[in-house]
């Protein structure tokens, strides 16, 4: 429950920031803005190019679920 309302509120945050940049004027808090795992809601460890935190992008990569990801080995 926790996590859904912390993705919802970021989500409607950045809608906001987005909002008035296209207004064309300056966003109110602009620091609030950050990114957030589109699964776990976590901030930290994001990774920008899948929209997914670390932990996630692991798990979704040793499971054979992103396109193009493989584990390597040397």
């Amino acid at each position: 429950m926790a996590r859904k309302s912390k993705i919802a509120k970021a989500n409607k945050l950045k809608k906001k920031f987005i909002q008035a940049i296209a207004d064309g004027r300056k966003p109110k808090n602009a620091t609030k803005v950050f990114n957030n795992c589109s699964i776990c809601g976590r901030t930290r460890g994001y990774l920008g190019k899948f929209d997914i935190c670390r932990i996630c992008f692991r798990e979704k990569a040793n499971a054979g679920e992103l396109p193009g990801v493989r584990k390597s080995s040397w």
